[in-house]
């Protein structure tokens, strides 16, 4: 296999939650070292879920009202759910895994040891969690001139907002995503949560990284890089907020409803839960989306001619357009709908994305291997270089997994140094007890 554009950069990762570990596991994807550093003195919160014991019961009746973070092979969690969940292993393949709590003095003195080692050190924590460690930007260049600080703030290193508790659904609350996607005299939590600022918080993140990579390679000079999750998601709205600095004009909730085109929705089909999306952008694809349907009415009512008339009308054109598309099924109306022009695709779920023949035909889904996990599919990468080959290349990192490799081989710790930090806890298999529930 070819190298891969990140071969040989090492990633210190104390990263929580979504934004933090995605962002490292692109870099790890293509080619960083990625060493998580994670205590086993404190469990981190809404990070491999290691605070709250979920027994199968439990997890049986979350999976069947849909919510699927707290998912694990089987429905089992244990008997370590912290190394099985499903939230936590889908963004940690490919990574590495080894103790130290920053928090504590022994395990900072660990910590500055690997930073020794690192060209970047990721984190999304509270900023506080950070200033109270005494491990800012002005601390580890001391250690490393040259490393490279990621810091992903819910709302930034300064302002009032500075140290504000956030998960990405209250970000998106504050910036008005929540309010913008909504329906209309419905209450917000109606419109469920998507996570979207994370998701680009991560990509971004390994961005900025890389960027700061390239600057260093050419100046030799590390840096810190500011990732407010705020700041960085919204200009994904900047066309709505430059609808309001320049016209005064406050958006309405959107829900599936287009700023122009109409119709433009999720449409009921044939089957339990079955749905179509379509986007009507012109006057032919209308005409088009009437002779598939066969709904020669629409198409002649001349309130519904223009797309003008369309989308002043659209609430009763909605519901005249389920009729015809509640009776065909959603998989066979897809295929017709596109050779007919018709921007349009099913809404599948889970099971049915897991089976299509696109993603197929492209070996997206890869499988991996972990003895304690057994043989499962996962996400591949989300993009290809032509002359890079690249693949998913290591399971989901246990816990403590690696902690032979980093601190002896990596780090360098002389055998009295080892024992030591066995003696005090910082390094060993496992939470230390009684800091996760018990299994019996």
């Amino acid at each position: 296999m070819a190298r891969l554009p990140l071969e040989g950069v090492r990633v210190a990762d104390v990263t929580v939650v979504w934004a933090g570990p995605y962002c490292t596991q692109l870099l790890a994807e293509w080619g960083a070292e990625v060493i998580r550093v994670e205590p086993r003195t404190r469990a981190q919160p809404m990070t491999r879920g290691a605070e709250t014991l979920q027994r199968e019961e439990a997890v049986r009746a979350s999976a069947a009202r849909g919510v699927s973070l707290l998912g694990f092979p089987n429905f089992n969690p244990l008997p370590d759910w912290w190394n099985r969940s499903a939230s936590f292993n889908s963004h940690a393949r490919n990574k590495l895994s080894a103790n130290a709590d920053f928090s504590t003095p022994e395990g900072r003195e660990l910590f500055l040891k690997l930073i020794e080692k690192c060209d970047i050190l990721v984190e999304n924590n509270v900023p506080d969690t950070i200033d109270k460690a005494n491990i800012g930007y002005e601390v580890l260049k001391e250690r490393n001139p040259g490393l490279i600080m990621l810091r992903m703030p819910a709302f930034g290193l300064s302002g009032p907002y500075r140290g504000y508790r956030a998960f990405g659904t209250h970000i998106e609350g504050m910036i008005g995503h929540h309010y913008l996607r909504g329906y209309r005299n419905a209450d917000p939590a109606e419109s469920g949560d998507v996570y979207t600022g994370d998701a680009v918080a991560g990509i971004h993140g390994a961005f900025a990284v890389t960027m700061a990579l390239r600057h260093r390679a050419r100046t030799g000079e590390g840096q810190l890089i500011e990732l407010s999750q705020a700041e960085n998601f919204l200009p994904l709205l900047g066309d709505f907020i430059l609808d309001y600095t320049v016209n005064g004009r406050n958006t309405e909730p959107q829900a599936n409803r287009h700023r122009s085109h109409a119709p433009h929705g999720a449409y009921p089909c044939k089957g339990t839960d079955r749905w179509i999306t379509i986007d009507c952008d012109s006057d032919a694809a209308w005409e088009a989306i009437c002779e598939v349907l066969e709904a020669h009415d629409l198409l002649a009512d001349e309130r519904f001619a223009t797309g003008v008339g369309r989308f002043n009308h659209q609430e009763e054109l909605d519901r005249l357009l389920g009729a015809y598309t509640r009776h065909r099924d959603a998989d066979a109306l897809f295929w017709e709908l596109q050779a007919a022009g018709v921007i349009a695709g099913p809404v599948w779920n889970e099971a049915q994305l897991a089976t299509d023949p696109q993603l197929a035909e492209r070996g997206f889904f890869e499988e991996l291997t972990r003895d304690d996990l057994g043989t499962f599919k996962y996400p591949g990468l989300i993009m290809r270089m032509a002359n890079t080959p690249n693949s998913l290349r290591r399971a989901p990192v246990r816990l403590a997994e690696d902690n032979e490799y980093v601190w002896r081989e990596v780090v360098g710790l002389s055998d009295a140094e080892w024992n030591e930090a066995h003696a005090n806890g910082q390094i060993g298999e496992g939470y230390v007890p009684g800091i996760v529930p018990p299994t019996a």
